[in-house]
């Protein structure tokens, strides 16, 4: 209903200035009446029956028709406001009736019902106080448009409404004659004691209640302008009939109730005026209407020659039918479509068009429109009168006759064969090269003439780390490397003067800061007026050439050095075979003894030099064989504590089904006591060495991030400290022979040189992880003996891998193996966040609509690492789920203290399986 409609009832119309005044001007009317009629209240006068007869009678028939009056606009407005407002006409009715069946003497000497001295009373009391309670609960419930709905039936509010007055009706006529004697005295002798005062004051109080909050609820309505008037009559009328008057039959008695029939007399008034008003509306209304019936027929008429003209000269056929399918019109497009005449078509069936396949098919359309429903572009064949196959769009709509009966179907008939076949090329073209744009690994870039994106791939994901959405409407220079500016704005002038391809490389900056080398090729499109760009990243590959390089200059020294060592151990040989001679010809001499010992140990320290070189070089004479690599490290244990000395906890964390290993097994231990004697320098005041095992594959992922890497099954051996660690800057020479960070004549700068040669030669792999103040863990991965089963984990874990659709925030600050991760991870499924550290992630955290695993690396720069990270963010999102990953094993990461005990971590590297199956755990599924 809108406002207009709204409008013409009682309850939602506005009141005017002069409704108010005059509402206000009836007040004080009554006020001035009151007034004079107060001193005066106690004045006996002879008591007239017949006067409580007559006005509880009127009262009654005033209240009831006020009630369906009430009940009425309620069953259009549906207002639960109106409900309460008519229930309480229709209680004071009921009342009204009840009071006075019950008052003494008027149609028996006590009254009915077996009433009491004090039923009338408390009669009066309850009516003149349940009144102002509904009310209340109007003024309450009430705004400008009625206040709330009810959603069921009308009808059965109303009924219930009816009901519920008339038991409490029933309730309280029971309570105060049946129950009398529990009731308290109001009256003695035909007198108000002082009990009623209290009783009177209650009931006058809740009309003033509901005055007061009928005056604060505004707009006021006609409505709420005349019950306020209502309420202060009511007032009145409980003054003079209750509080000021002493006994019944009194001046006061009198005019109390002539007051309480007014109250009633107000809103029926102005409910009737209302009624008078609308019936003058309808009436104006029914002579506009037959005006416009008049009108309607000239239009009509005038519009049904407009119609067959515009019929006639449609491009599309038209056709009617009734609803047996007889042809009753066919326009001329109708004509050229089919091929018939108008003098051929009407009044045969429509078959004449359609194959006998199809018959069905028009008899179902028939039915459907039969059932009032209209079809829309629907595409089908019918057939021309050569016999060849006409594809067409239908409109079809069903034809009401003027009683509304359907008669027939209006059929409208497109030919849409040449643009059906245009339309399918142009949609395979669309689709083609959406298909390239969506799954293209290249970044692919349209931007307008002043450079602002307008559509960007999805690799801008992986590329950028942007999503296409964060880079559309935003203009390329805020992504472009601010010393690359100059060079892209000359290409893309180039482009315009009408160079059309190019090549050439631009740094992009990814969302996490770093630079991204791009190759592009691009194009400007000048009726389009827009660039086109293709750009292909070099990251990786740049990151493999130098992987390739230090690969190429590790081999490089290896061979310098081997070739040096092979022929200073000639040297040595005829040095350390000749200082035996020489000291046993001068055994005599003691200062020449303490030369040749000089010689000799010096000579003996060569030797061990050469040996390291030819341990880097790869060039040492190894005798692999199996060997239980537990065993041996509990057995090297026993040689490092006294080594070490007690100010370093040794803890061998030792995995029971640990595989054997083909390796060496005298060089394996000297590079676990190098690697243990690393971890002590890196220890001076103390700290704790943890020496794991544990049977791990390393898979294609990871080979293709180290392509040195065999893919399989590898015994590892890690050796991690709780030392300074290892600077960033120093990471990629700690392997390099002879560098070193230690003093002067404190290490050679061999020792893991030599053990990264013994890995190497033995067909194994090296991986160190550090961070500088948290320590450092190097990692060997040594060749499984063959012949050997996998272990029960070993067997279960590539299969059975799950996946999920949840969304996963990955926080990693190397950004080559951030992207890895989130190749593996968008593979099972999840949708993908990323951060690259903690004070992005948590830009994340406070404005993602959804995340339900936080998946982050332990040890980050920055102000927050991740166990820090993880605390804000639980106490952000408390339901969040969280998994750590970190370089260092498991029992490295906890023995060390940087996480609690039952924290999940995967420790890098991991196969896919390990993945999915910690994302389960983590996620609890």
């Amino acid at each position: 209903m809108d406002a207009d409609d709204r409008n013409i009832f009682l309850s939602t119309l506005p009141a005017t200035r002069r409704e108010r005044m005059a509402a206000l001007a009836v007040v004080g009317v009554s006020s001035v009446l009151f007034a004079c009629a107060v001193p005066f209240a106690g004045t006996p006068l002879t008591q007239i029956p017949a006067f409580v007869a007559s006005y509880q009678s009127a009262l009654a028939i005033i209240d009831l028709i006020t009630a369906i009056l009430l009940f009425s606009q309620f069953g259009i407005l549906r207002s639960q406001a109106l409900l309460l407002l008519g229930s309480g006409y229709l209680f004071t009715a009921a009342a009204a009736i009840a009071h006075a069946l019950s008052f003494p003497g008027l149609f028996a000497p006590n009254g009915l019902f077996n009433a009491g001295s004090q039923t009338t009373v408390w009669l009066y009391m309850v009516w003149h106080g349940g009144f102002p309670v509904l009310v209340l609960g109007y003024g309450l419930l009430k705004d400008r448009d009625g206040g709330p709905k009810i959603a069921g039936s009308v009808g059965s509010a109303i009924l219930g409404s009816i009901v519920a007055v008339g038991v409490a009706i029933s309730v309280v006529v029971w309570v105060v004659t049946s129950q009398h004697d529990l009731l308290p005295p109001l009256l003695s002798g035909g007198h108000y004691i002082s009990t009623t005062i209290g009783v009177v004051s209650a009931v006058w109080s809740l009309s003033l209640a509901a005055l007061l909050v009928l005056l604060f609820r505004r707009p006021y309505s006609v409505l709420d302008v005349w019950l306020m008037v209502v309420m202060c009559a009511w007032m009145f009328d409980i003054a003079l009939s209750a509080m000021v008057n002493v006994a019944r039959f009194d001046l006061g008695f009198y005019a109390g109730r002539i007051y309480g029939l007014c109250a009633a007399v107000f809103v029926l008034a102005v409910l009737l005026v209302d009624n008078v008003g609308l019936q003058a509306q309808i009436t104006h209304l029914f002579a506009i209407l037959r005006q416009r019936a008049a009108s309607d027929r000239h239009r009509h008429s005038e519009r049904e020659r407009l119609f067959s003209a515009v019929v006639e000269s449609s491009n599309d056929a038209i056709i009617t039918k009734n609803l047996d399918g007889v042809i009753t019109g066919w326009n001329r497009a109708a004509e050229r479509l089919f091929g018939f005449t108008a003098a051929e078509a009407v009044g045969n069936r429509i078959d004449i068009i359609t194959g006998p396949d199809r018959r069905g098919e028009v008899r179902q359309m028939l039915d459907r429109v039969a059932q009032g429903e209209a079809i829309e572009h629907y595409e089908t064949l019918r057939r021309h009168k050569d016999g060849r196959e006409v594809q067409v769009s239908l409109r079809i709509s069903p034809i009401r006759s003027a009683g509304g009966e359907i008669i027939g179907a209006s059929k409208t008939a497109r030919d849409i064969g040449e643009s059906k076949k245009t339309q399918q090329a142009l949609n395979q073209e669309i689709e083609e090269r959406r298909r390239i744009f969506e799954t293209s690994q290249d970044l692919i870039l349209v931007t307008d003439t002043a450079g602002r994106f307008v559509q960007v791939s999805p690799s801008s994901m992986t590329i950028l780390g942007y999503r296409p959405d964060e880079m559309i409407g935003h203009i390329a220079v805020e992504f472009i490397h601010p010393d690359d500016l100059d060079s892209t704005r000359q290409e893309m002038r180039a482009a315009r003067h009408g160079r059309q391809m190019r090549n050439f490389e631009t740094r992009y900056l990814h969302k996490d800061g770093q630079a991204v080398t791009l190759t592009w090729m691009g194009t400007w499109s000048e009726p389009v007026r827009r660039h086109f760009f293709v750009g292909r990243d070099l990251t990786e590959k740049r990151a493999a050439e130098a992987q390739f390089r230090q690969a190429q200059k590790m081999e490089a020294v290896g061979q310098l050095t081997g070739g040096i060592a092979h022929d200073f151990n000639n040297i040595l040989t005829v040095i350390t075979g000749t200082i035996g001679i020489l000291a046993d010809a001068v055994t005599g001499d003691p200062q020449l003894v303490a030369i040749a010992k000089m010689i000799d140990e010096a000579a003996e320290r060569g030797a061990n030099l050469t040996k390291h070189l030819l341990a880097f070089a790869r060039r040492q004479p190894l005798q692999p064989r199996e060997i239980d690599v537990n065993t041996l490290i509990l057995e090297t244990v026993k040689l490092l504590r006294p080594t070490l000395g007690e100010h370093i906890q040794i803890d061998p964390l030792l995995a029971e089904d640990a595989a054997t290993a083909l390796v060496d097994p005298s060089q394996l231990t000297t590079a676990i006591l190098n690697l243990a004697l690393n971890a002590r320098d890196a220890m001076p005041m103390g700290g704790k060495l943890a020496l794991e095992t544990n049977n791990v594959y390393l898979d294609e992922g990871y080979a293709a991030m180290h392509s040195e890497v065999t893919v399989g099954n590898y015994v590892m051996v890690a050796v991690s400290d709780t030392g300074s660690g290892i600077p960033a800057a120093n990471l990629d020479k700690v392997f390099d022979p002879f560098f070193t960070t230690k003093e002067v004549g404190k290490g050679t700068g061999l020792g893991l040189s030599m053990v990264f040669g013994f890995v190497k030669q033995s067909n194994g792999h090296i991986k160190i992880y550090s961070e500088e103040g948290h320590g450092t863990s190097v990692k060997l991965y040594l060749p499984r003996a063959t012949g050997l089963h996998a272990t029960a984990v070993e067997s279960l874990a590539p299969s059975g891998i799950e996946g999920g659709n949840e969304v996963v925030l990955v926080v990693e600050d190397d950004a080559l193996v951030r992207r890895y991760v989130i190749t593996q991870i968008e593979s099972l499924g999840y949708t993908t966040l990323e951060a690259s550290n903690a004070a992005e992630a948590m830009i994340i955290i406070n404005t993602a609509a959804s995340i339900d695993l936080l998946f982050t690396d332990v040890i980050m720069p920055g102000s927050m690492n991740g166990r820090q990270l993880v605390d804000q963010a639980l106490k952000r999102r408390p339901a969040l789920k969280t998994l750590f990953t970190s370089g260092y094993t498991e029992n490295a990461i906890v023995h060390h203290g940087r996480l609690d005990s039952g924290v999940l971590l995967l420790a890098k590297p991991y196969r896919k399986s390990d993945l999915a199956r910690m994302f389960r755990q983590a996620l609890g599924s």
